[in-house]
């Protein structure tokens, strides 16, 4: 840091800094006072189904604002350094194989879901990406991003969310690349083709921005997309809550257990119509998981729901035909199937 930096400065570092102590200390304090409003002040019984639905809601809600909070300022600044306009030029340059892998790990810096993703899916074929690239890109967008790895993380700690990353990343990758070996340009919209443009003219903010800047942009990305998905995340939550408090255990193990060989393929189907994000979707799956049912099921359940949604679909018919549409999600699909039958089998 320079000599002549500004008192500001100084006293925004130390702002900052003091910020992070007090989010660490209430986040580590969050079980003990869920504990006391649950049974203490609310005056409920230990051990009732009301008591812990009440329990999980008043500790898993902050818990997950909180990790939202400091994950997508973080990503907001990384994302400082990824624009679009940047992002198009490093996939357009790259051999296919390579532009699937770059894609894929792009995907993962991106907080948004599936629907969300789509217009800079639009972006990278106009700007002339191979198809099967953008598809790499828009699978892992939604389905493997910071928000999912964080709460992940947090809730079932670092092997659950290596696993799931290396699944989904190789998911992400492996559709695209079959996806563009089917050569199925001509199911693409002629439109689309016809307003190719390579964008080489387009400013690059992320080169001329400051850290004041970036900062900026991480404070904006919270108000955007925490104050976006906040309620799918208290829904989510609430869901979970009742799951946790008045779902009986040998129920969810019968529905979605390992046993059962049809339980994968169950999970898929019913993911598809139940349109989230995975900040609204993980703690569901932590009361699933709770409550009997297997990783590997529930995974794929959850891949599902953030990874292919009929809004999704919707969306992409403007650039899209059926069949591709239709392709496109039968190859995703298998995928996921595949990544709910090995866990069950692994773990």
């Amino acid at each position: 840091m320079p000599l002549h930096a500004s008192p500001r400065l100084y006293l925004r570092l130390l702002a900052a800094a003091l910020g992070l102590v007090a989010w660490w200390l209430l986040y580590g304090s969050l079980a003990s006072i869920a504990a006391w409003l649950t049974y203490a002040f609310a005056g409920l019984e230990r051990g009732s189904h009301l008591g812990a639905a009440v329990e999980f809601f008043v500790y898993e809600a902050p818990k997950v604002l909180l990790l939202l909070v400091l994950v997508v300022f973080g990503v907001g600044v990384v994302r400082t350094f990824f624009t679009p306009e940047r992002t198009r030029r490093l996939l357009a340059g790259r051999r296919e194989s390579v532009g699937n892998v770059l894609a894929a790990l792009l995907g993962t810096v991106t907080p948004f879901c599936s629907c969300s993703a789509v217009p800079l899916f639009i972006g990278f074929v106009t700007a002339g990406v191979p198809l099967g690239v953008t598809f790499s890109f828009l699978v892992s967008a939604p389905m493997v991003n910071e928000v999912a790895l964080v709460l992940l993380f947090g809730m079932f700690g670092w092997k659950v969310a290596a696993l799931y990353l290396g699944m989904g990343l190789a998911v992400a990758i492996v559709a695209g690349w079959t996806l563009g070996r089917l050569r199925m340009e001509r199911h693409v919209e002629p439109w689309v083709y016809e307003n190719m443009a390579g964008g080489a003219g387009a400013e690059d903010v992320g080169t001329a921005m400051n850290w004041p800047g970036r900062v900026q942009a991480g404070a904006a990305a919270v108000r955007e997309i925490v104050g976006r998905v906040w309620p799918y995340v208290l829904l989510g939550i609430a869901v979970g809550a009742g799951i946790h408090g008045y779902v009986p255990e040998n129920f969810m193990a019968a529905i979605m257990g390992r046993d059962a060989w049809w339980s994968v393929p169950l999970a898929v189907l019913l993911g598809v119509p139940m349109y989230a994000n995975a900040a609204g979707i993980i703690p569901v799956v932590q009361a699933l998981l709770g409550k009997g049912a297997a990783l590997g099921t529930v995974l794929a359940f959850m891949m599902s729901v953030i990874g292919l949604s009929l809004p999704e679909a919707i969306i992409l018919r403007q650039v899209l035909r059926p069949r591709l549409i239709a392709t496109f999600f039968g190859v995703v699909a298998a995928g996921i199937l595949l990544v709910g039958y090995l866990f069950n089998f692994l773990l």
